[in-house]
């Protein structure tokens, strides 16, 4: 079966994990700072902050950018922690429809679900693709919106030239095993402001300014040194396993192309993504079955798939209890109709060949 992620350590990984390990110095310590610093220069960023995981990163930013009450506009097409995370520190999700082609934020929609009480908008660089960052940072100044940016799926993903990690007051990111920098748990957000990035180490260790003094509401966030020492590792084969799905996803858009009922990913413009994702949406009327039907036959044929994501953020129950319903007709037929396919960086030429055969195989019954 040819699956989904490669969440292998490389033997540098390996190494530095057991070299913290048999020092005892197990939290956050020296690691964590010497991987912050190594992030910050990495993705042109004036400082970044470690923590715990990809939606301790989103709390930290939005308690620190954010104050309770504020609507926050974001997407509904996402991972839940976008919203949860805004509930959690008693902000107000509201959630907006995405482009059908790139998935990402619809601005238009967004402008029309302002309020006077809107006070911030959460793009989202889905599956590794970059959000319009011109456009987007153009209407939050025109509607006094301040920004945070989620890239927990989109480590090494360039607009206009300029890594993602650069722009914005606080950009996060997520380091779970399956995302494009793995090193089990973790998380960063980074930023230009030296006052958000002090007020989320305070916020990330318990509130604590000083020892044993809290001056501020905060949690119990810290990265370990373990996932430091891997992060740190693993930055100087960033660049290859990126370059590695990149050819991936150009060999999958090169093969799939003109089969009947599947839309290829769209590259938004500016963006260069660092692929994450390579998601394809079926036309059931146009193919003849669904996106189950699809996913079904490729298992058959030894390819794995998944679906990010089956419900929309607004469709979750606890979403509708908190927020009430919502319409967002465009990421409702997104949950129904979209299936990723392997892209990531475990794979060659000879694994995606074999990935656009079984696709051949399962919409027309035989191969490229």
């Amino acid at each position: 079966m040819i699956p989904m992620a490669d969440t292998t350590l490389a033997e540098p990984e390996i190494e530095a994990a057991l070299r913290v390990l048999r020092s005892g110095q197990l939290r956050q310590g020296a690691e964590c700072d010497r991987f912050e610093k190594a992030f910050a220069d990495r993705v042109g960023a004036r400082h970044a902050v470690t923590c715990a995981n990809g939606s301790a990163a989103l709390h930290l930013a939005y308690a620190a950018v954010f104050e309770p009450g504020d609507e926050i506009l974001m997407p509904s097409f996402s991972f839940f922690a976008t919203a949860s995370m805004a509930l959690q520190t008693g902000l107000v999700p509201v959630l907006c429809d995405v482009d059908p082609r790139t998935y990402l934020i619809d601005l238009d929609d967004a402008a029309r679900r302002l309020t006077p009480r809107t006070r911030g908008i959460v793009p989202v660089h889905l599956f590794g693709a970059s959000c319009p960052v011109d456009a987007i940072e153009s209407f939050a100044a025109q509607h006094d919106l301040r920004i945070v940016w989620d890239a927990a799926q989109s480590m090494g993903t360039r607009f206009n030239g300029r890594d993602i990690g650069s722009f914005g007051s606080c950009v996060c990111y997520s380091f779970y095993p399956t995302k494009n920098l793995f090193v089990g748990e973790g998380g960063m957000v980074t930023s230009p402001d030296p006052e958000l990035d002090r007020k989320m180490r305070y916020l990330r260790t318990h509130g604590q300014t000083a020892k044993y003094v809290h001056t501020m509401i905060g949690w119990n966030y810290r990265m370990t040194d373990v996932e430091a020492a891997i992060g740190c590792a693993q930055l100087e084969r960033l660049e290859t396993m990126l370059a590695q799905r990149r050819e991936n996803a150009a060999q999958l858009t090169a093969g799939l192309k003109g089969l009947p009922g599947l839309q290829l990913p769209t590259e938004p413009a500016g963006s260069e993504s660092s692929w994450h994702q390579y998601s394809v949406v079926v036309d059931e009327h146009e193919m003849g079955f669904g996106r189950d039907a699809l996913a079904e036959r490729l298992t058959k044929r030894g390819v794995a798939t998944a679906v990010h994501y089956p419900r929309g953020i607004h469709q979750q129950p606890v979403i509708r209890e908190q927020v009430g319903e919502v319409s967002l007709p465009v990421t409702e037929r997104l949950t129904e109709t979209i299936l990723a396919l392997p892209v990531h960086h475990g794979l060659g030429e000879a694994e995606i060949g074999l990935v656009i055969r079984a696709v051949h195989e399962a919409v027309v019954g035989h191969g490229p």
